[in-house]
């Protein structure tokens, strides 16, 4: 009997594209986790990180950047921040899935246990982002960040504030908000708003003492009492993610 010796074939697998803007404290450990399991390409304005690999140098709306499966904007309220998320909303294509990195400052009117269904009634620039980008885009999630910190951004230790309200802390950890964008992707989730916050809320002088006696920083002092909590609730029961982070007082 005659055998064929059979060809040895490789399929070339291709990658999910993400597009990133706001390469910074988050942008960048996010786009490098994400470079394990996606084709990641990050915008940027500063002409020193053109040679970087991924790196878009201000992309016409003609770019590839534009053509992604993903676009994560997490930029700051500074500057044009409406004008600019309606700009990337345009460039944008249609079928692309945006990510907004907004904050739970939109709930400031509240002062009690929150989560993703307390209605907003007082208008913020973050709000209006929100409001903005449900109007241009079909396929929008907002993740509503808490208090950002782990690594270098250590509660309590800085140099020009001394002078606190004391309340219940609504901190995230870095590592918890890439994990989040993680579970989104690979979920394929598109539309929907989650509060990203750590499930426990010591209070905020607890925090700042056990890191000032960690880190050995003079502690503030503390005025009035805060006692908003905001709850993941939409997060924790729709795409069931667990925080690796739950409690601010281990963040470090």
């Amino acid at each position: 009997m005659r055998c064929l010796k059979l060809k040895k074939v490789t399929m070339n697998i291709k990658k999910p594209r993400i597009s990133l803007i706001g390469c910074g404290w988050l942008g960048k450990p996010l786009c490098k986790t994400l470079d394990e399991n996606y084709q990641v390409s990050c915008y940027t304005r500063r002409q020193e990180e053109i040679h970087l690999d991924h790196y878009y140098y201000n992309p016409p709306k003609e770019s590839l950047f534009w053509d992604c499966d993903y676009l994560i904007v997490a930029i700051s309220t500074k500057d044009n921040y409406l004008e600019t998320l309606k700009q990337i909303a345009l460039n944008a294509d249609a079928n692309t899935v945006l990510i907004l990195m907004s904050s739970i400052s939109v709930y400031k009117e509240y002062d009690c246990e929150i989560d993703e269904g307390n209605p907003i009634t007082q208008s913020s620039k973050q709000y209006e982002a929100e409001q903005l980008l449900q109007e241009l885009r079909d396929k929008l999630i907002i993740l509503r960040l808490g208090g950002l910190m782990g690594d270098d951004r250590i509660a309590g230790k800085w140099s020009k504030v001394s002078l606190f309200a004391d309340g219940f802390v609504n901190y995230v950890h870095r590592d918890d908000v890439i994990g989040v964008v993680e579970a989104v992707l690979s979920q394929k989730i598109e539309h929907g708003i989650f509060n990203v916050v750590a499930p426990k809320h010591p209070l905020r002088s607890a925090v700042h003492n056990s890191n000032a006696q960690k880190f050995g920083f003079r502690l503030g002092e503390f005025k009035e009492m805060c006692y908003r909590k905001v709850f993941s609730t939409v997060l924790e029961r729709d795409i069931k993610y667990n925080f690796r982070y739950p409690d601010p007082l281990k963040f470090w």
